[in-house]
């Protein structure tokens, strides 16, 4: 894909509303593919919520593809687009805050785990040890989970692995600790366009409102 369609779902998600998250992602999907995009992009941990953890814990976390993320494979397949997809997985004993790639084919074609796990919010989760650009139509995308951004250290990895623009699936409220101008310094580092899809809503602590 030389030019083309992205569509950022800027979600309203509710922390621990599995299935009404779930649901929603699929209609977007379909709107999003209904109007021509060809990219659809999810926000971080857009199945679950940020502040999931205390309201049904993380023993529900399964290994992906689970049943309904092989559902959403089908999906893709049968509209012929790419998702990037946020969502939790379990890994033996541990979770990772993930970003699946489909394509449109419907396969499962590359996988990023959030490493900056600086979040209270987040302590059920790993933190990822895996730096490298997913291909998707002929484009290396280097793929950052919202604190991955706080520091140039990943972006410039994933410049050097060979990406050539960078995607960031985020839940950054604005506020005290809002976004700081991190997005467009890690763009200006690498010389890469930096593509962000954040959310909307609220959550325990934080107000995403308005976020950017």
């Amino acid at each position: 894909m030389t030019q083309g369609t992205i569509a950022l779902l800027h979600l309203e998600t509710v922390p621990g509303a599995i299935e009404r998250n779930r649901y929603m992602i699929v209609e977007a999907i379909k709107h999003a593919a209904a109007i021509g995009a060809e990219w659809i992009v999810t926000p971080e941990l857009a199945v679950c919520g940020l502040q999931f953890a205390h309201v049904i814990g993380s023993d529900w976390i399964q290994p992906q593809p689970d049943p309904w993320m092989q559902q959403v494979c089908k999906l893709v397949r049968t509209l012929k687009r790419t998702v990037f997809l946020g969502c939790p997985e379990r890994v033996g004993r541990r979770f990772y805050n993930s970003v699946f790639v489909i394509d449109s084919s419907g396969n499962i074609i590359g996988t990023h785990r959030k490493i900056n796990v600086v979040s209270d919010s987040l302590s059920w989760s790993s933190p990822g040890d895996q730096v490298a650009p997913i291909e998707c139509d002929g484009i290396k995308v280097g793929v950052l989970i919202c604190s991955d951004v706080y520091t140039p250290n990943i972006a410039r990895a994933l410049r050097f692995e060979g990406a050539q623009m960078l995607l960031s699936p985020a839940s950054w409220g604005p506020g005290i600790h809002g976004p700081n101008g991190e997005w467009e310094e890690r763009s200006h580092e690498t010389g890469l366009p930096l593509i962000v899809c954040n959310r909307t809503g609220a959550e325990k602590t934080i107000d995403f409102w308005k976020a950017p």
